[in-house]
Order: structure tokens, then C-alpha cells, then sequence
């Protein structure tokens, strides 16, 4: 156990002992964070993640609990949630700057409304501004890496905030440099170019026809998102569907019958039933098509 009495007189009734993690994940299940804050700007987020560091104490950021799989024995030391939503956007120039905690869905929404234009992908997409740049989170032919100007970061061992440019985050599909390096980078802010002068009904209808396509072809219900990367030339759902794994359950975890790649907590699920599911569809994949297939969503906690 870990004494996080300066966290308790800082932050009050925004720090919680032994927090059930399910209400902040998208799949709302995982075990309890051995300590809990809410930080509401970008300040105390570095008081938090600084004070966990100097502290010797493990620390992670969960944003919107999108493309992450709580283990059922929970997360040792501190999980900071993420909060600080301010975003400035400049329809003239095209300009947007958010916040890591900004809700992404929102901010596409609210740029789309001022007439900018390359982030309706985002209008569905679950989580948040942090998590989308660490991710580089994309849907229906976009993604963060077309839009990024450059990411405000805070080093936590060297105590100081740097930006990097969007050459530097080194992007690749669904992965930048960021990615795995919990523990001693946060996103404070992104920076992001947008193309301004459009109609925003028009966009509003474009997003329209994202979300329809989303519903039509994606279950609803509490899931993670796409579980596997799409390997090349193909689609993780597709290797799945064919290799008879769909509709499998295993305890409250369904491999949705409508789509392959998005496993579902049909009520009561385990993280560990999740992890018996990965398994599965990894080992039976490789079987019978030789392709492994890679987790697009990252397991936190301790397995």
C-alpha cells in the first residue's frame, strides 16, 4: 500500500481509495486502482503524475477508457484520470489546439460546426484527445497523423514540458513512438491543422454517413473497439469470421456475431474472459492462415 496522503489533501473528494476501474472503462469492467484522481486541468495533472514519480509510485492515465483491457486484479498505485478538456479552434486559420482530456467525438463535432474540415472521422470514435494522438486513432480513411501539427508533452522524469513535431511521433497505423512508453510521457496538448471554408451541413452530413455505416456494421454494446490490428491487405474481422470464431463466448464475452473484431461484454464479463477470447482467436488464426494477429488494444494492470 502506498500513502497518498498529499493527493488526499490536494485533490479531497476527487481522490478515491480503492476505485473500481469498470465505471471509466468503455467495457466497464477491471478491478480497482489502489489510488484514484480526477484532474480537472493541466496543472494538477503534472502535480499527480510528478508527485507519483518523485514517489516512487506507478502511475498510469486513463482518458476515456476507450482501446484499453483492465485486468480483473486491478492497477497497483495511481490512475489519474484525465480531465483537462480546453480546446481553442480558429475557423479563419484552420487552427485547432486541445487538451489531452478533450472527448474527441466533441471536439470533431464542434470543428465541423465552425466549418473545418479532416476530422469527421472522429465523430464516433471513442476516447479522448491523448489517447487519439498516442494511438493515432483513425476511422473510415482518416486519422490523427493527416491532421497533427505537433504535441505538447510533459516529461515526467525530466520534469519539463517539450513539443514535438508530427515527424517526430514517428506514426505508423495505429501506433506512434508515444505508445508504450506509459510511465514517462503525457500529452498536455495537440496541435492540429484543419481545413477551413466548408459547409458544416455538409460535413454534418458526411459524419452522418459515417455514423450510419458504424451502426450498420459494428454491435453495439460495452466493447473495447477493434480488438486486433488489420494485418496487411486484410481485415483482422474478416480472419476471424472465417476462421468459425464468431458469436464464440467465453463467460460474459462474445465475439460479436456481426463483426469479428469487436468482443463484447454481454454482462458480468472478466477481463480474464476477454484475455481467453484474445487467446483464442491469436492461436486459431495463426492455425489455420499462418497471420498473426496484434492487439490494437493495450492490457493494463497486473495479469
Amino acid at each position: 500500500m502506498f500513502d497518498f496522503t498529499p493527493l488526499r489533501t490536494r485533490f479531497g473528494e476527487q481522490f478515491y481509495d480503492e476505485e473500481p476501474l469498470a465505471r471509466y472503462t468503455v467495457a466497464r469492467l477491471g478491478g480497482k486502482a489502489e489510488g484514484l484522481v480526477r484532474v480537472k486541468n493541466l496543472e494538477d495533472l503534472m502535480f499527480a503524475v510528478r508527485w507519483a514519480h518523485e514517489s516512487k509510485i506507478p502511475w498510469l492515465i486513463l482518458g476515456g477508457g476507450a482501446n484499453v483491457l483492465v485486468s480483473d486484479a486491478g492497477i497497483r498505485g495511481l490512475v489519474v484520470i484525465n480531465h483537462a478538456r480546453n480546446a481553442s479552434i480558429h475557423p479563419d486559420s484552420g487552427i485547432v489546439i486541445a487538451e489531452g482530456g478533450v472527448n474527441l467525438s466533441t471536439l470533431a463535432r464542434n470543428c465541423m460546426a465552425q466549418g473545418l474540415k479532416n476530422l469527421e472521422w472522429g465523430v464516433n470514435v471513442p476516447g479522448t484527445v491523448g489517447g487519439a494522438v498516442v494511438n493515432n486513432a483513425g476511422a473510415h480513411g482518416g486519422d490523427m497523423a493527416q491532421s497533427l501539427i505537433s504535441v505538447e508533452i510533459f516529461n515526467v522524469p525530466g520534469n519539463h514540458t517539450e513539443t514535438w513535431s508530427v515527424e517526430e511521433m514517428h506514426y505508423e497505423y495505429r501506433h506512434s513512438i508515444l505508445k508504450g512508453q506509459r510511465g514517462r510521457y503525457v500529452v498536455m496538448r495537440a496541435k492540429m491543422q484543419l481545413e477551413p471554408g466548408h459547409d458544416p451541413a455538409e460535413l454534418n452530413r458526411i459524419a452522418d454517413e459515417f455514423v450510419a455505416h458504424r451502426k450498420k456494421t459494428q454491435p453495439p454494446g460495452a466493447s473495447l473497439g477493434s480488438m486486433f490490428k488489420n494485418p496487411p491487405g486484410d481485415f483482422a474481422g474478416r480472419l476471424i469470421d472465417a476462421a468459425g470464431l464468431k458469436g464464440m463466448q467465453i463467460g460474459g464475452v462474445q465475439i460479436s456475431p456481426l463483426h469479428g473484431n469487436f468482443f463484447i461484454n454481454m454482462g458480468g464479463g472478466m477481463a480474464a474472459d476477454y484475455n481467453l477470447l484474445i487467446e483464442l482467436a491469436r492461436r486459431t488464426v495463426k492455425e489455420k492462415f499462418g497471420i498473426e494477429l496484434e492487439l490494437e488494444v493495450e492490457r493494463v494492470g497486473d495479469w
